[in-house]
Order: C-alpha cells, then structure tokens, then sequence
C-alpha cells in the first residue's frame, strides 16, 4: 500500500510546499507592473472605444462607405486588441483580484475622453461618479493582496483538485445550469439572469487566463512550462468561455440597453473575477481583517461610481413611440407596424418622415 501510494506521495508533497515556496512577499516591482500594464491597457480600451464610436458618426453622416472601410474605425480596433492583450498580460504579474475591479478605470477613461472630444454633456452625476471610483480604485491598490504568485503548471494542477476549487465548480455548474434552463426552455429574459450567465462564465476565464498568462510568463523567464498538458487544458477553457461570454453578452445589449449592461456586467464581473481569485488561487490566504474590509468598501465605491457615470450616458436602443407594433395587439400575429392617423397633421409629409427618426423621450409633451 505504501509502495502504491508512493508515486501519489511525491506531488502531493511538493504542491503542498508550493503554495509556500512559490509566492514571493512584497514583490512592489512585480505587483506594480502589473497594475500599471492594467491601467494602461483599460485607458487604450476606453479610447478605442471612443474612436470606434466617432467613427461610426463620421460615416454616418457622409453616408458614403461602411464604416469598417474607414482607417480611423480600423485605429481603434487596433488599440482595443493591443489593450485586451495588456488585461491579459497584467493577470501574469497581480493578483486577479485586483485587475478585475481596475476595469473601471476604462469606465472613467471612456467618460473623459466622451466629454472632452465628442463633447458630451457633463452632468453633476458623473463627477460625484468619477470621484467615487477613483477612490475605489485608490483603496483597491492600496489594501488588495500584495503577494504574487509564480503561476507554474504544478502550482495549476494542485489548485485545481483542490477541495474547494472542487465544490465551488459543482455549485456554480449546478447554478449555470438552471440560469441557462429558465433563460432557454423558460423563456426567462430578465437582465440579472443573463448578466448572472456571463458573470459565472467570466469567473472561469479569469482562472483560465491568469493560469495561461502565468505559465507564459514563466516560460518567458526561462522555466518552459508549455510542455504540460494543463496549458492547454487551461487555454482550451479560456477560449470556450470567452466565446460563450461574449455570446450571451451580445445578446444582452440586443435586449437591454448599454446604461443597464454595462454597470450590471461590471459589477457582476468583478465579483465573479474576486471569488475566483479568493477560491482558486487562494488570493486572500493571510491577508489582514481591515485589508478585506477597506478592499470590499473599495469595491463598493468603484461599483456607485460606474452606475452614477453609466447611467447619464446615451441610450443606444431608443423605442420608436410613432409606430404600434402588430404583435402588440390582440388577435394579431404579424410583426409589422401601423403608420400613423391619415387625419393627422404630419400624415404622409416630409416632418413625418423626421419625427419616425426622432428619439422617443423628445415625443411625449
């Protein structure tokens, strides 16, 4: 029995050392890069984004060309992948707890930058917005774990058969699976269901990729660990629920609106990235009572403020009051819509045609 065990007896030694072994205390140069390569890389999103969106504009007044003809559309893609790729990279040097919550700094970045060059109006909700994230952010930085792990494919491999990593996979298995029965056989679209199948979907790409990340990094550094079979389990994961999250979140922005998806999706994620962090890499193992209290009230306050700065932002999806849908009236089964009165006083004319184009809220008086 003891000879039988003994090929057991050797990792099981070795992982349990390595939680110890590998982690390197106050590694300021380390844990800093990391955050710095976060900020970087969620400032060159929100700019991206902007740009997209000014290029979107652009077309659309010249009317000419689609907008994936245009150079600038084409910039800002460009920096989103160079931004995505800096979030990925960033994973390798902090602890994911603390990335996750930076990306509200995309938030802030996308409302400056929305304010100062696409000159959007500013309102009082949107600085008293900003305020409370950047001091979220500051609190985050300053009492997140400060431990960064060696991620090594024997350090993933016993985190990964870890009791706890375990039936925390059973538990969020079981509740993915009765999200995804009501939102598909029930027929359940509410917005928490769908952001909540994201948000558990999110929790395994953030373990994938600070896994994938960790290892690559390590491999960089001289310690090749692209030959062990969970790199490529990790990176498989990584890319079916990537694909899956975003799946669903474009099926979210279809249904709802952008000022509802995007501080739902944010906070929903950041707190499916910390859980994550907390249960699979055991990010918090050690850390201090005020230290998990100050991060959590950071946390708060990042949350506040992404839904004080998202909620003033134009609604993308505006409902067309001019027109009744068919299906909206009993006993009838087509999808096509009423024009208005022929007895009105804009029936069949040019202000007509302009008011069909109107936004909603500007046609109740």
């Amino acid at each position: 029995m003891a000879n039988s065990s003994s090929l057991h007896a050797v990792p099981q030694m070795t992982s349990a050392q390595a939680h110890q072994a590998e982690i390197l205390q106050n590694p300021f140069r380390t844990y800093l890069l990391g955050i710095i390569i976060a900020i970087c890389g969620n400032v060159l999103i929100s700019i991206s984004l902007n740009i997209q969106k000014y290029a979107h504009v652009r077309q659309s007044q010249r009317g000419s060309k689609p907008y994936y003809t245009s150079v600038l559309w084409w910039c800002g893609v460009v920096l989103m992948g160079i931004g995505e790729l800096g979030n990925f990279a960033a994973y390798g040097f902090a602890p994911a707890s603390l990335i996750a919550p930076l990306g509200c700094v995309s938030v802030i970045a996308s409302a400056v930058i929305s304010v100062v060059f696409l000159k959007e109006t500013v309102w009082a909700s949107d600085i008293v917005g900003g305020s409370l994230a950047i001091t979220g952010t500051y609190l985050l930085v300053t009492f997140a774990p400060h431990n960064t792990t060696h991620i090594t494919a024997q350090l993933v491999q016993y985190y990964a058969i870890s009791w706890h990593f375990l039936l925390y996979l059973l538990i969020e298995t079981v509740v993915f699976c009765i999200l995804l029965y009501l939102y598909k056989r029930r027929n359940v679209k509410h917005i928490v269901v769908v952001m909540l199948l994201v948000a558990l979907l999110a929790s395994l790409t953030v373990i994938s990729v600070k896994a994938v990340s960790g290892m690559i990094t390590e491999t960089i550094k001289g310690q090749l660990q692209l030959i062990y079979p969970i790199f490529y389990i990790m990176l498989v994961i990584m890319v079916v629920s990537c694909a899956f999250q975003i799946k669903f979140l474009n099926q979210a922005m279809k249904m709802f609106d952008a000022t509802e998806v995007v501080p739902i999706n944010f906070v929903f994620f950041t707190a499916s990235a910390i859980v994550a962090g907390i249960v699979f890499y055991q990010e918090f193992e050690g850390l201090a009572l005020l230290n998990i209290f100050m991060f959590s009230f950071g946390c708060l306050l990042s949350f506040l403020g992404v839904f004080l700065i998202a909620r003033r932002r134009p609604k993308i999806k505006q409902p067309d009051r001019n027109f009744i849908a068919m299906d909206r009236i009993p006993g009838r089964r087509h999808t096509d819509k009423v024009q208005p009165e022929a007895e009105s006083t804009t029936y069949g004319s040019l202000a007509a045609k302009f008011m069909c184009n109107r936004a909603g809220p500007t046609d109740d008086s």
